[in-house]
């Protein structure tokens, strides 16, 4: 009965780091530009290989 407390407490624990990591994502604005990556691929002129 006693590992059962641990476990739930650890996965509590990892959870709550997740969730963290989660919030500070979002307010650091990792999920503002959501298509700029993608379309930057399209239209990169200096990446072309003479063949």
């Amino acid at each position: 009965m006693s590992a059962l407390f641990v476990v739930i407490g650890v996965s509590l624990g990892v959870a709550g780091l997740f969730l963290g990591a989660f919030i500070w994502s979002v307010k650091d604005n990792q999920f503002e530009d959501q298509k700029g990556a993608a379309m930057r691929m399209l239209y990169d002129e200096t990446s072309k290989e003479k063949l």
